[in-house]
């Protein structure tokens, strides 16, 4: 049997990557593993949102999982002439070797949606990355990466010196990423890539960054970019990506690389070399109050405290005693499940978006029928009045956030 060229895809967008990537998770699993394909990296664009599922899925076909972030970066670059936005400065992957990794990824993930202003797009400071490389391994970010787009645009002190920095922080967790798309802009730079690359002895490496499975699929997902930006299919002025952003197989991506064939090894070292992924595990509840009180004496407090005031105001469909006692009761299962700092906490919320005037239904769902929800606020149906069901909402025989 002829041997199967190795090579891992580090680079993929899955469908968590807002209308930009077509990989749904479950399909992409099955197609690695009908590929024998040892190992695939998630990378999508500034979020982990699919870090959970594509753990699960992956290691349940006997791939390994890789979890990654392509992020969009802020160099702190001087503005253009004639740039009237700011935009971001390029892309920069990052894949986690270990548990420090990934709470590193997770800080910068955040920190592009948080620590923006809300007219701009999700960006990271890059002295932010460069502050917290421990745990992670670093690609320069392909054609669309901040040092590639330097090279393009003649900008090589430039881009030097942004490559100085990341060796700086990363060291030999720092690789120059090819790839080879047949893009114009993949033709320039890779020659100063390499020249870079062999100058300060920097690992090579191979990727294809697939959008979707086939290249079948191409046109449908041309109409999702297209989408993405509120533009039409026909426009030429919008983003695009070839045919070949599907997910090569080994042997596709050995052939493309057979000039450089460290950089399709080196995909196996970086493989090799990470070694985490997420797992389940149960919900974990900040604390409610100053630890004076027991969360259960504070929800029964708040709760006897809610329905008085709330029987107060309005016709009683019941005696009182009977919303008393259904409150009781209530409060013993809530209790007997765990489950009080929970009710303590999203009434909490609750409280705070109705202070800052901001509309709250109320109440959907199983959870209308709880007279505790009610004297919380956390709803506003009283649900005595309409024979509504506390079992629907929460019982001993199904224990479930």
């Amino acid at each position: 049997m002829a041997r199967i060229p190795q090579f891992v895809h580090l680079r993929s967008r899955s469908q968590y990557s807002m209308l930009e990537g077509a990989l749904r998770i479950k399909d992409t699993a099955k197609r690695c593993a009908e590929m024998r394909t040892p190992a695939l990296a998630i990378t999508d664009t500034n979020n982990l949102c699919g870090a959970l599922e594509f753990c699960e899925t992956f290691i349940g076909q006997g791939v390994q999982p890789i979890v990654g972030l392509t992020v969009f970066l802020d160099l702190g670059l001087p503005a253009q002439p004639g740039q009237i936005r700011r935009e971001p400065d390029g892309t920069l992957v990052l894949l986690a070797k270990n548990e420090v990794g990934y709470a590193n990824l997770m800080r910068i993930s955040s920190s592009a949606f948080l620590d923006v202003e809300p007219t701009d797009e999700p960006h990271v400071k890059a002295d932010l990355i460069l502050s917290h490389a421990e745990g992670l391994i670093c690609l320069t970010g392909g054609p669309d990466g901040a040092l590639n787009r330097l090279i393009v645009a003649g900008r090589e002190d430039e881009a030097r010196q942004w490559l100085d920095r990341l060796e700086a922080a990363f060291g030999k967790d720092l690789y120059i990423e090819l790839q080879r798309h047949g893009l114009k802009d993949e033709a320039t730079a890779e020659p100063h890539l390499l020249d870079m690359a062999y100058a300060r002895e920097l690992g090579i490496v191979a990727t294809n960054e697939p959008y979707f499975l086939d290249r079948d699929m191409h046109e449908s997902h041309d109409a999702l970019l297209a989408i993405s930006e509120g533009s039409y299919v026909l426009e030429k002025n919008r983003r695009k990506v070839s045919p070949e952003h599907y997910l090569k197989n080994q042997q596709e991506m050995a052939d493309l690389f057979a000039d450089i064939p460290e950089a399709i090894e080196t995909t196996l070292t970086i493989a090799r070399r990470c070694a985490f992924r997420v797992t389940k595990h149960d919900p974990i509840l900040p604390d409610f109050g100053d630890g004076s009180q027991d969360e259960s004496e504070i929800l029964a407090e708040q709760a006897r405290a809610g329905l008085a005031a709330r029987l107060d105001k309005i016709e009683l469909a019941a005696t009182r005693e009977e919303y008393e006692e259904r409150l009781e009761y209530e409060l013993t299962i809530i209790n007997r499940m765990g489950f009080p700092g929970y009710f303590l906490i999203v009434s909490d919320f609750i409280k705070w978006a109705k202070a800052q005037d901001i509309p709250v239904g109320p109440g959907r769902g199983s959870g209308a029928g709880s007279v505790v929800a009610w004297a919380l606020t956390i709803t506003n149906l009283d649900p005595l009045r309409y024979g509504l069901l506390f079992e629907r909402f929460l019982n001993p025989e199904r224990v479930s956030m």
